[in-house]
C-alpha cells in the first residue's frame, strides 16, 4: 500500500477511535427546571415559581454541587440588612443512590428591600458517591433564616432532575461482590493454590512423575534380587 494511502487509513481509524472514545465518555445531563415552591412564612403562606440550575463538577473523589435560583422566591416585611438571611436546601439524590444533599451559601452580601422577592444566593456542598451508577439530582426544600425566624419552601410537585451524573464510587461500590473472600483458616490469601487447568496439569505432573519414580525403584529392586539370586546359586 501506497505510503500516502497507509497515511491516510491511519487518520481514519484514529478519528474513529476518537469517537468512540467520546461516545463512551461519562455521562452528564443538566437543564434549568422550573420548580414551584410553597413557602410557610412568618406572617403566612405564600408561592413563587423560580428556575432551577444544578451543576456539578468533579472534584477529588466526589463532585462540588451548585445550585442557582434565577428569580426570587419569598419575601420580607421589613428590610433584612447585609448578613442578614442565610439560606440552605436539599437536593434529592435518585437512580444509583439515594437520600439527600445538603447545600449552602452565605449570608446576602447587600441589604434586601422589603416585600421584594428574596435573591437566593448559589448554594453548593459536595457529594461523595455511596454506588456507582447515573445518579440524578433534584431540587428539595429551601430554608431562608432571617432575623431569627425560619421560612421553608418546599416543591408543590416533583419538579424533575436538575442535573444527572454518571459517577464512580470511590471504593468500587455499585459491583456485584467483593474483591476479598474470607475462609475458615488461619490463612486464606494469596497463599491459597488456584484451582485451574494449570494447576490441574501441574498436580497430573507431579503424580506421572511419582508413579514413573516409583516404577524404576521397583525395577531396580527387581533386578538386585535376581543378581543375588544368582550369586547364591
Amino acid at each position: 500500500m501506497p505510503y500516502r494511502m497507509r497515511t491516510a487509513a491511519l487518520a481514519s481509524a484514529a478519528a474513529l477511535a476518537g469517537s468512540a472514545v467520546l461516545m463512551a465518555a461519562p455521562v452528564a445531563r443538566a437543564e434549568v427546571v422550573d420548580v414551584n415552591y410553597q413557602c410557610k412564612t412568618p406572617i403566612g403562606d405564600k408561592s413563587a415559581v423560580s428556575p432551577i440550575d444544578i451543576k456539578g463538577v468533579e472534584d477529588g473523589d466526589g463532585y462540588k454541587i451548585t445550585m442557582s435560583w434565577q428569580k426570587g422566591v419569598s419575601s420580607s416585611p421589613v428590610e433584612l440588612g447585609k448578613g442578614a438571611m442565610t439560606p440552605s436546601a436539599t437536593i434529592a439524590l435518585g437512580g444509583a443512590d439515594d437520600g439527600t444533599l445538603t447545600v449552602t451559601g452565605p449570608a446576602n452580601a447587600a441589604a434586601l428591600p422589603a416585600n421584594t422577592p428574596i435573591k437566593i444566593n448559589d448554594l453548593s456542598g459536595t457529594y461523595t458517591p455511596k454506588k456507582s451508577g447515573e445518579v440524578t439530582f433534584t431540587a428539595g426544600v429551601l430554608t431562608i433564616k432571617a432575623l431569627g425566624t425560619t421560612t421553608t419552601c418546599t416543591p408543590t410537585i416533583d419538579p424533575g432532575p436538575s442535573l444527572t451524573l454518571d459517577v464512580k464510587a470511590a471504593s468500587g461500590g455499585g459491583g456485584t461482590g467483593s474483591a476479598q473472600g474470607g475462609g475458615s483458616g488461619p490463612d486464606t490469601g494469596a497463599g491459597l493454590p488456584q484451582t485451574g487447568p494449570e494447576d490441574s496439569a501441574i498436580a497430573l505432573g507431579t503424580l506421572g512423575g511419582t508413579v514413573l519414580l516409583a516404577g524404576a525403584a521397583g525395577t531396580l529392586w527387581l533386578t538386585r534380587r535376581h543378581q543375588s539370586a544368582r550369586t547364591r546359586h
